[in-house]
């Protein structure tokens, strides 16, 4: 669940992002497309893409919105809270500030913004959500 603590991670934020689509994905085809469509804010076109090929763009509330529907998980409002705060636990851990954490990822974020994102004072995107926490495992010793 992507938002457990990691303290190691996959090669690539993308072999992250595969592994984490591939849950989503399971619980899409378990409760039915449908179901997930009317439970949560994540249109019907997105739902289908997860877990194929193309990416689809979900944001961090998007994804917690999914993983919520899951037996005994939290709610999502608690789960994105929870990988929010495992992202600064992480750092922490890794002895990474938000400089240091820009400089390792693979994508263009500044360190203001970072440091928005993980307190939730930014909206985050899902695969903004996985570089920074690839990143952060991958710092840890």
């Amino acid at each position: 669940m992507f938002y457990d603590q990691r303290l190691n991670a996959p090669e690539s934020p993308e072999e992250l992002r595969t592994e984490y689509e591939a849950d989503l994905a399971a619980i899409v085809d378990e409760y039915g497309l449908e179901t997930v469509a009317a439970e949560t804010d994540v249109d019907q076109d997105t739902l289908e893409a997860i877990g194929e090929e193309a990416t689809p763009e979900l944001d961090l509330e998007e994804a917690a919105q999914i993983q919520a529907l899951e037996a005994d998980t939290p709610d999502a409002d608690t789960i994105v809270t929870m990988a929010c705060e495992h992202l600064l636990l992480g750092m922490s851990s890794a002895v990474l500030d938000v400089e240091a954490l820009e400089s390792e990822l693979g994508i263009d974020l500044e360190a203001k913004e970072i440091q928005q994102k993980i307190e939730r004072r930014a909206p985050m995107t899902f695969e903004e959500f996985v570089h920074v926490q690839h990143a952060i495992a991958d710092g840890m010793p």
